[in-house]
């Protein structure tokens, strides 16, 4: 089974120049299936997957466009390394500010897949069987395909802009929270933007870094305080009521108001 992003966004376009001089768009190559890299030379998984994307480029040649987007070497080293490897698509130098379009790229190797349309369907972080990226090349350009193509609501998984879509997040525990507790923690969440100096929401953060200490606290402190807020009293009695025995009754509901990566060097502040 493969997994493709419902309603999918554009990807956010760029202009690079790759290391043989030549420009480098997405808007240049729509009518093909693209995969984004982002990779380095120091990354483990990132050197491993290169032998199978060269054969996915080889293979879909005229169909297929990987681009690989290097996020931490000096340009010579890459230079040096693209020889050696023959590595037979684009590779450019990537800027801060495309990583930041892209979500931040918090681990390597991550890629993201584009439609014909240069829309974002899927985005995968770490070492992935290279099968999965050619069943997914295949059902893109409408070739036959041996696996069943579901789809999914972006909830942060792919652009983090969509984190207020999520009703559950990583290392976070709602189960002990009414719907109405958990409708206004979630806002908070989203609301609210993390001091571990990420800049995102702290929804956004769990899902970028769902190891970060600092979002985790953040999180576990607003559900107390929603927890501990006090319910609504009932009302008073009426003047003329009649008078009963001593109430039992409990106070009122609130009224109704959701292979490992390796780690990249984060973007500057």
């Amino acid at each position: 089974m493969i997994r493709f992003v419902r309603n999918p966004d554009p990807a956010p376009d760029f202009k690079l120049t790759s290391l043989d001089g030549k420009p480098l768009t997405i808007a240049a190559l729509q009518g093909k299936v693209i995969i984004l890299n982002f990779w380095a030379t120091w990354c483990g998984p990132c050197r491993a997957e290169i032998p199978d994307l060269i054969a996915l480029q080889d293979r879909y040649k005229g169909r297929l466009q990987i681009i690989g987007l290097n996020v931490d070497d000096e340009e010579a080293d890459i230079q040096q390394y693209v020889q050696e490897m023959g590595i037979n698509y684009p590779v450019a130098m990537t800027s801060n500010d495309v990583r930041i379009q892209f979500g931040g790229i918090p681990a390597l190797p991550t890629s993201f897949v584009l439609d014909t349309e240069g829309r974002v369907v899927q985005k995968h972080v770490g070492l992935w069987n290279p099968a999965v990226y050619e069943t997914e090349i295949r059902a893109l350009l409408g070739m036959p395909i041996m696996a069943k193509v579901e789809t999914f609501e972006d909830k942060g998984e792919v652009f983090l802009a969509h984190a207020d879509r999520a009703t559950e997040l990583p290392g976070v525990d709602l189960s002990k929270l009414t719907p109405e507790q958990k409708k206004l923690v979630l806002h908070r969440f989203n609301a609210d933007t993390c001091t571990c100096g990420c800049k995102f929401t702290l929804a956004q953060c769990r899902i970028w870094d769902s190891a970060c200490a600092v979002s985790k606290a953040a999180t576990e402190r607003i559900i107390a305080e929603v927890s501990a807020e006090p319910k609504t009293p009932l009302s008073p009695a009426a003047p003329n009521a009649p008078a009963g025995p001593p109430s039992s009754a409990q106070p009122a509901l609130p009224s109704p108001v959701k292979a490992p990566a390796a780690p990249a060097p984060p973007p500057p502040g």
